[in-house]
């Protein structure tokens, strides 16, 4: 183990990729860069309005961006912050002394109360310009308001709490509702639900909070000077406009819970914090005599909405006699107190002051202090100034706090951003419990840190605890880069010894059986661990010699599958006569290489588990390479060993459809040896077509007639298309298999009679059976008796073939009536013939003198024409004109070199003064050639109308203008 370590500390120094470390616990690494080289910016960073109002400043409410403010005695300003150049300045219009007492503003910015200190009450809207009083209200001091978070709106309230300096908490609801617009009282009512009181009877109501929890519980929280009261109750679904009375008359009997605290400021103020992205308050913190009840809101439980309270003393330098704290705000870890010259923070979390902000004289005394709770922002006025404080990071230095409260999963969740801070967290964490002799979750914290890597190891060594310094190796190894790959490879072997020799421990103890499983399964773990596969891999020789170095063999196995080296996981079980666990593997992994290689050896054990695997794995394996171990194997088998072969051969040709025609020999061969019936149907199912047959013909002819299977070999024959050794086999077995065999040559009657005859001399010669033999010639056409007799002997008397003979008689008989018969048609149908051509030559049809060309409209008889039967009549040449540019090439040629003949035979001769006779002579030759001529212009012109005939049906895809014509076409009707 220490020379691991050495080698494993050289590496690290060795490598370029890792930080120095630390040299002790608390000490910033000095490879992490200092964050705060330049100064921070404070938490709370003030910054003062530029802003000088023109009278003194009696209030001041902010919310949703909204700021509302009381100048002097009758002037209300009013800022849209996020407009800040367009401020709104409303007129209260008192004609009397009264003053602005305190204002309330909602959570929208919409709706605004103006307490005075006559006992009267203003409302102002928004969306309005002017100020309504609310004539309910008169008579009362307002000192709280509690807003409806739930059911308010920008021109409704929604039902909402009021409480007076008197102790009475009144419910209202205000609308300026389009309907009440030009009524006289926008509060639609104002009832007392409740009186708030101490000791000494009614106290002013100082603070109002309504809250919402699960399954419709509303929480009403309400304080006096020293006293937190909480009304808890259910408003029935669907009558939350009803408002909270139902909740008050519960507590009409008894008080409700409250907290009481003795000291007395003469008032008291609540302040909440809501997280972003949240509508309900997550903490609190209550001012009051004794100091700051701090606590957080827990909505799930049923009685008190309050939890996790503690009360914070006010810091030595406040004395409530003297300078007593005016305002209290919330943030997320602070809660900040307003003096009359001075604001103090302090951490919710310890109590301490962590910021203070003195202000100058010359501002005057601060007046009040509050936080908009949308944005976040907290203001602070004075008479004259106005300053807002911004939050800034409140979180930074939290982190610190939670450690040295030993709160270490707080702590790293605020320091999760900074790397240097969590390592110091973290190795605090691991050196807390260390001491605390948890030594598991040190060793996981303390491989999270950048702390010398060898120091802790030694740590742990020195204090025995084996199982803590894996868990910290293991977590190492987690950490470590890919590229660091010699210090993954040196912890990945330390971690096998370990865990090979603490397996070895435990295996020899039976009291710690369940250790020694769970140790097992953790080893397992680390070593099918895909993180580490890649090292597992690269070094499984180290592994396999340490693994054979304890002889744990079931881990070598194990450590095998995970490295996918199944071969040797086969042949570990086959070495072991476990020849089902070796079938197992295979079947799980599916290798077909590994199939090839055992198969030999594991079909000799399990024959049928064998073929089932193999049937299982379906087309992925190729029988052409199992079947070396199958002929090895049904050599030394008896019949039904070679059975199973058999199985696994038909299962290749009939569901995975081989065409290998090895595959089918070798199936041939075992259905010769075993399985004669299944061999003619195997023949059978094959077909007839030597093209579509996968096996090979003469080696199943030659195999079947080994065997002596002939109706196999007659099958055969006739695929071969040998019909004469088939029918001569046939002959052999059975006369019907013969015949059958005899007629297959359909095209070749030649043969078929031969066949025939050989049957019929069978008949006769070897079975001297005459009734057969007269059955062959009913059962083939092509026999005659006459070819059947020379192989009678001669004592056979006529009367077994008078019926035949008889047969024979009549169809010659039948054969010459129906010659006859064809020669009388013939006759008949040539007389027709002849008479339809005289009556075409007799045909003739009218032209009257006004008949047009149909062709050019004119008249017909001027020039040399055609006749058509259909009644279209054309000028030769207009005729000649349509017919010719839709005539083949070679027709056109034809056509061409036949006028040029005919215009050659109508020149005039040369000599004048020949003898008559002569001239009468080659006339009459000249027009005989002139005549045929003409019939053959005639033939190719005038072989059918051209209106009427195949020649208009051919050009109606063509165009009525011509494709090189259309732009000219075109240009024309422009």
């Amino acid at each position: 183990m220490a020379s691991i370590l050495d080698e494993y500390e050289d590496s690290l120094h060795r490598s370029v990729s890792v930080q120095p470390s630390r040299a002790s616990v608390g000490i910033p690494h000095s490879g992490y860069v200092n964050a705060r080289l330049e100064k921070e910016t404070p938490i709370f960073n003030k910054q003062r309005i530029d802003f000088t109002p023109p009278e003194k400043i009696n209030s001041l409410v902010v919310s949703s961006n909204q700021l509302c403010m009381s100048l002097g005695k009758d002037t209300l300003l009013r800022i849209d912050l996020g407009k800040p150049d367009e401020p709104n300045q409303v007129e209260l219009g008192r004609k009397d002394e009264a003053k602005v007492y305190k204002m309330f503003l909602d959570h929208t910015g919409s709706h605004l109360l103006i307490a005075l200190n006559t006992s009267e009450c203003l409302y102002l809207n928004r969306s309005v310009q002017k100020v309504r009083a609310l004539s309910r209200w008169k008579g009362h001091l307002i000192e709280s308001v509690g807003w409806n978070k739930f059911l308010g709106s920008e021109t409704n309230t929604g039902p909402i709490l009021v409480g007076t300096s008197q102790g009475q908490i009144y419910e209202a609801e205000i609308s300026v509702s389009e309907g009440s617009l030009f009524g006289t009282n926008p509060d639609q009512y104002f009832r007392q639900v409740y009186t708030l009181e101490e000791e000494s009877g009614p106290a002013p109501v100082c603070c109002l909070e309504i809250e919402r929890g699960i399954e419709g519980k509303f929480f009403i929280i309400a304080t006096t000077r020293k006293r937190l009261f909480q009304f808890v109750g259910k408003v029935p679904e669907g009558t939350e406009q009803q408002g909270f009375s139902s909740i008050f008359a519960v507590h009409a009997d008894h008080l409700p819970s409250f907290r009481e605290f003795p000291a007395n400021l003469g008032f008291s103020e609540i302040a909440f914090y809501t997280p972003k992205l949240r509508s309900s308050p997550r903490s609190f913190a209550w001012m009051m005599g004794n100091g700051v009840l701090y606590g957080t809101l827990d909505y799930s439980r049923p009685d008190s909405i309050l939890s996790d309270e503690r009360v914070w003393v006010y810091p030595p330098d406040i004395d409530v006699t003297v300078n007593k704290p005016i305002s209290i705000v919330l943030t997320q870890f602070h809660f900040l107190l307003l003096l009359p010259d001075r604001v103090k923070a302090v951490c919710t979390l310890n109590g301490q002051v962590v910021f203070q902000d003195l202000f100058l004289e010359k501002f005057g005394l601060l007046t009040r202090m509050i936080k908009d709770p949308t944005v976040q922002q907290i203001w602070i006025h004075t008479e004259k100034v106005v300053f807002r404080y911004h939050v800034q990071r409140e979180s930074r230095d939290v982190w610190k706090m939670y450690m040295n409260m030993n709160k270490f999963d707080l702590a790293k969740e605020y320091c999760k951003d900074r790397p240097e801070c969590l390592d110091i967290v973290l190795a605090k964490e691991a050196e807390h419990c260390f001491q605390n002799k948890r030594y598991l979750d040190s060793a996981k914290c303390y491989a999270l840190t950048q702390n010398y890597f060898e120091e802790i190891a030694l740590k742990f060594i020195e204090a025995k605890q084996e199982e803590a310094l894996m868990e910290f190796l293991i977590k190492k190894l987690s950490n470590l880069k890919p590229s660091e790959k010699t210090q993954t490879t040196l912890l990945t072997t330390w971690l096998t010894e370990l865990y090979l020799n603490w397996l070895g421990i435990l295996q020899g103890d039976p009291s710690q059986r369940n250790l020694y499983l769970d140790t097992r399964e953790k080893f397992r773990t680390f070593l099918s661990s895909p993180k580490n596969k890649d090292c597992l891999f690269n070094n499984r020789a180290s592994i396999y010699e340490l693994l054979a170095s304890h002889g744990d063999t079931e881990h070598m196995v194990y450590f095998a599958v995970i490295m996918q080296d199944y071969e040797r996981v086969v042949a570990h079980h086959c070495q072991h006569d476990e020849y089902d666990e070796a079938l197992n593997v295979l079947s799980r992994h599916r290798d077909e290489k590994l199939f090839y290689k055992f198969s030999p050896v594991l079909i000799q054990h399990i024959p049928k588990k064998v073929v089932d695997a193999w049937i299982s794995m379906g087309s992925r394996l190729d029988a052409r390479n199992l079947i070396p171990a199958l002929v090895n194997y049904s050599q030394s088998a008896s019949t039904q060993q070679i059975n199973e072969a058999i199985r696994y051969m038909e299962f290749c040709v009939y569901q995975l459809e081989e065409t290998q025609q090895a595959i089918h020999n070798y199936l041939l061969s075992l259905y010769a040896l075993c399985r004669p019936d299944s061999l003619l149907s195997y023949l059978e199912q094959a077909g007839t077509n030597p093209n579509r047959i996968h096996y090979d013909l003469k080696y199943a002819l030659r195999l079947c007639a080994e065997h002596g299977h002939h109706r196999a070999c007659v099958h055969i024959y006739k695929v071969m298309e040998l019909y004469e050794e088939a029918v001569d086999l046939a002959l052999q077995v059975d006369v019907d298999l013969a015949k059958s065999c005899a007629d297959l040559p359909e095209d070749d009657e030649e043969l078929r009679k031969k066949l025939w005859l050989k049957i019929a001399r069978h008949v006769v010669q070897e079975e001297k059976d005459v009734k057969k033999a007269m059955a062959c010639l009913s059962s083939c056409a092509l026999l005659k008796i006459e070819d059947v007799l020379p192989f009678f002997p001669d004592f056979v008397t006529i009367d077994h073939f008078k019926e035949a003979i008889c047969n024979s008689l009549e169809d010659y008989n039948k054969h010459i009536e129906e010659l006859k018969r064809e020669m009388e048609e013939a006759t008949q149908s040539a007389k027709r013939i002849r008479e339809d051509i005289q009556e075409m030559r007799n045909k003739y049809g009218s032209v009257e003198p006004q008949e047009k060309c149909a062709a050019c409209d004119f008249p017909l008889l001027n020039r040399p024409f055609y006749l058509f039967l259909c009644g279209h009549m054309f000028h030769y040449d207009c005729l000649l004109q349509a017919v010719f540019p839709n005539l083949p090439a070679y027709k056109q040629a034809k056509l061409e070199d036949l006028q040029k003949k005919l215009a050659a035979t109508s020149q005039p001769s040369k000599s004048h003064h020949r003898p008559k006779d002569a001239d009468t002579i080659s006339l009459g030759k000249g027009q005989q050639s002139r005549e045929q001529l003409k019939a053959d212009i005639d033939d190719i012109v005038a072989a059918e109308c051209v209106y009427c005939g195949e020649l208009m049906i051919r050009s109606i895809d063509k165009p009525f203008i011509e494709p090189q014509k259309y732009e000219e076409e075109m240009q024309s009707w422009l």
